[in-house]
């Protein structure tokens, strides 16, 4: 059992949860807490932000999801919790997944220049999207 096993916390099962689970499981656009909200506020009609909120909070201290704090006011969320990088748009914050190995001996770096043990780590790239290249061409 390794570190991340041994210290995953039990919840009780949630209806909602699941649900929020699936939908982010469903969904590549990295939503944020109120796009989910919205999406699922047909379903369960006594499901408050707070609720949702609260979940995703689980779910990130079960290690099903990932929070994404990206340059925009709101966080987003993702549930593709293997090893990957973001690319973030300035303009518009569409975030894409970049799965190449950008440095793949980082790990083994760090741990030799450091002595510190390399649990995980996130990168992310700004920079401005195709689509909003395109409107910046066009507005010339």
């Amino acid at each position: 059992m390794n570190h991340q096993e041994s210290s995953v916390k039990h919840y009780r099962s949630s209806r909602q949860r699941k649900r929020l689970l699936e939908l982010l499981c469903s969904t590549e656009i990295h939503p944020t807490a109120s796009w989910l909200y919205d999406h699922l506020k047909k379903e369960f009609p006594n499901l408050s932000l707070g609720t949702i909120y609260r979940n995703l909070s689980i779910l990130i201290d079960q290690g099903l999801v990932q929070k994404i704090s990206a340059s925009s006011s709101f966080d987003r969320f993702e549930a593709k919790t293997t090893p990957h990088h973001h690319l973030i748009c300035t303009k518009c914050g569409k975030i894409i997944d970049f799965e190449e190995k950008v440095f793949p001996a980082i790990n083994e770096e760090i741990r030799r220049s450091t002595d510190f043990d390399i649990e995980g780590y996130r990168i992310d790239f700004f920079g401005i999207c195709r689509e909003c290249q395109k409107k910046q061409y066009k507005s010339y």
